[in-house]
């Protein structure tokens, strides 16, 4: 026996995207079922210290903060399920999705929230000290570094604008590259090499995260030369890993979802609508750019309201167990037999 869920909206993912959609969806009596995914609440989760969500004077906890999102999705009417997604069905409407557990979701309009990882070298004392001194998001965490010395990691465009951005608090950046040359863009590398306050360190790969004693967290780098492969090290206070990111769109590749060269979810600029009608895209999973929890829940709205419209558009039935912004029964579950 499989469960099947109907829905007006599924919504995939469950960070500041996706339970800011299911807020938007069940206050319009949509009814959302949240597919929390492999990671409920996001990246989030695995950040301490949030000291840029508007609405909090003082530092507060991501955990806590994405718990508190999900209390209120709760609380306005959207259903949690803690299943991820492995097989996708959008050539027709309604759509339909199947679990890993085999469970088989319909749904009216879907919303796809479902983030991009950052890239992380894999090298020791990487994942220890994610928090203490590692950060892959020099936006998120570049305040906590003021007049302090950083290094970024990386050669691309991302790892360039990281380490200018870094320069608005730290008067000693570093850009560590494994090779004798950039693969940024030329009007961005010129910027770096003018810029007094970084400096670049050739052919350099990262060996090891160095620890401090006792909670000092991150106090050197331990660099290999690619080339003659001598050991330094490289004394910092923050080293920021900037290697790029991979959304995670995987399950959407031949289902006719349009994906760019990297694997983000193409929609329409200013809204969350992608080539599908009925398909939204909200947070990081379509933004390449800002990657912030307060941009992800600013297009997890719009994806909500988008979707709404496009079921007043459609002139889709609502159930009469419906009242408009108060879902009666947010759930309708019917048992079948499998295969």
């Amino acid at each position: 026996m499989t469960a099947v869920h109907s829905t007006r909206m599924l919504v995939l993912g469950s960070g500041p995207a996706g339970l800011s959609a299911a807020i938007y969806g069940a206050r319009a009596g949509l009814s959302p079922i949240v597919v929390q995914g492999l990671q409920p609440g996001g990246q989030l989760t695995i950040t301490t210290d949030v000291e840029n969500y508007p609405g909090f004077r003082d530092v507060i906890q991501g955990p806590w903060l994405m718990e508190e999102m999900q209390a209120q999705a709760e609380h306005v009417g959207a259903q949690m399920m803690w299943d991820t997604i492995v097989e996708v069905d959008l050539s027709e409407r309604p759509f339909r999705l199947k679990g890993d557990g085999g469970t088989t979701y319909v749904c009216d309009t879907l919303v796809i929230a479902t983030g991009a990882q950052a890239k992380w070298l894999g090298a020791p004392g990487e994942a220890e000290l994610g928090g203490k001194g590692v950060s892959a998001c020099a936006t998120c965490d570049g305040f906590f570094y003021r007049g302090k010395k950083v290094a970024v990691i990386g050669g691309g465009n991302t790892a360039v604008e990281e380490a200018l951005y870094l320069t608005n608090h730290s008067h000693d950046v570093t850009l560590i590259h494994r090779r004798d040359s950039l693969r940024a863009e030329k009007i961005l590398q010129e910027r770096l090499f003018k810029h007094h306050a970084i400096s670049t360190l050739w052919n350099k790969e990262v060996a090891r995260f160095v620890e401090g004693e006792g909670a000092a967290g991150l106090v050197a780098i331990e660099l290999r030369d690619t080339v003659t492969g001598e050991i330094s090290q490289l004394e910092v206070d923050g080293g920021f890993v900037a290697i790029g990111h991979s959304p995670a769109t995987e399950v959407f590749k031949g289902t006719g979802l349009d994906l760019d060269d990297e694997g983000y979810i193409n929609a329409q600029p200013g809204t969350s609508l992608t080539n599908i009608p009925g398909v939204f895209a909200c947070g990081d999973v379509m933004d390449k750019v800002y990657r912030q929890a307060i941009t992800a829940a600013g297009t997890g709205c719009m994806a909500a309201l988008d979707a709404e419209r496009f079921l007043q558009a459609a002139d889709f039935p609502v159930p009469e167990d419906a009242i408009a912004g108060h879902p009666v029964d947010p759930l309708i579950e019917h048992e079948t037999v499998a295969g």
